[in-house]
């Protein structure tokens, strides 16, 4: 079975929306925006995430029941630390997706989808931080490495840099 490349987004991109005047004025959206790109989340989760689901001492999230009914903790990104305050981010499922579907429009002249933010996430995880898969698949949540392996593409502007000497 063939699996196509998921849309992504740089982290640039990513900045871009978030440092968007109306977003930041929003730290509940901009908390769930940053939820689902740092810490690489489901929209279902971002909307169930609450503040006693993080333990300061050990930069913890706890997620409850995410997908497949599994409970899994992750280390919580430097960036999100302040942000975890203003949970929860008191907006539905519904709620988000229109709003970063209308907010990525406005801002970077793209529609993207909540979804976008964990796969963008991943990629940045893997491609430019260099985790290694198998610490992408835990922090994911995902059981097969299989489903983890489809964020291991390459961009092919990276080629080129290289191809020319670019990179150093």
């Amino acid at each position: 079975m063939k699996r196509k490349i998921p849309d992504t987004i740089t982290e640039e991109e990513f900045i871009t929306l978030i440092s968007d005047k109306k977003i930041k004025k929003n730290n509940k959206r901009k908390l769930a925006y940053m939820l689902g790109f740092y810490q690489c989340m489901r929209i279902s989760e971002v909307v169930k995430i609450l503040p006693e689901d993080f333990t300061p001492k050990d930069r913890l999230l706890h997620l409850r029941q995410a997908k497949g009914s599994k409970d899994r903790n992750i280390p919580v990104a430097p960036e999100v630390v302040r942000g975890i305050k203003h949970l929860p981010v008191e907006v539905g499922k519904r709620g988000l997706q229109h709003a970063i579907t209308k907010d990525s429009i406005r801002v970077l002249n793209k529609r993207i989808h909540f979804h976008t933010l964990r796969h963008s996430g991943a990629s940045h995880y893997l491609n430019i931080k260099k985790w290694d898969i198998r610490q992408v698949q835990i922090f994911l949540g995902h059981s097969d490495i299989k489903t983890t392996q489809i964020y291991l593409h390459v961009n092919p502007s990276d080629l080129t840099r290289i191809m020319w000497g670019e990179d150093k």
